[in-house]
């Protein structure tokens, strides 16, 4: 299933909305932008809520699908291997998000090096 317009317009569900949303590549063509703006402003009022309101449906599916039990893309040796020799690196490749948890290793292992490292440990080995 290519993205286009017509096709995002077809995909009637939230779980179609957001298997069309991750097919897109991460920096999308400057014309396939203004097309899109071109379209959503030819909407009427309505259905530009609508759609609006289906995407916002689709990230929050999402969010809570990666919250709910998406394992990372890597495996917990690589990432203790991290937490032990780059403590924020494998923090940030366990949490998949620069968050606080990120910072404050950043911030041990700045300041002292073993309390990162046994903080994130924690991080990697704890959830």
């Amino acid at each position: 299933m290519a993205l286009s317009p017509t096709n995002l317009r077809a995909a009637s569900t939230s779980k179609d909305v957001t298997e069309a949303a991750s097919m897109v590549s991460p920096e999308p063509a400057v014309g396939s932008i203004q097309e899109a703006l071109k379209e959503l402003k030819s909407l009427s009022r309505h259905e530009r809520k609508e759609r609006i309101k289906e995407v916002k449906k689709a990230v929050k599916q999402f969010k809570t699908d990666k919250k709910a039990g998406a394992e990372p893309s890597t495996s917990t040796l690589l990432q203790v291997i991290f937490a032990i020799l780059l403590p924020p690196l494998g923090v940030y490749l366990h949490e998949g998000v620069i968050n606080n948890k990120f910072w404050l290793d950043l911030i041990l292992t700045l300041l002292f090096f073993i309390p990162g490292v046994i903080y994130a440990l924690i991080v990697v080995l704890g959830s």
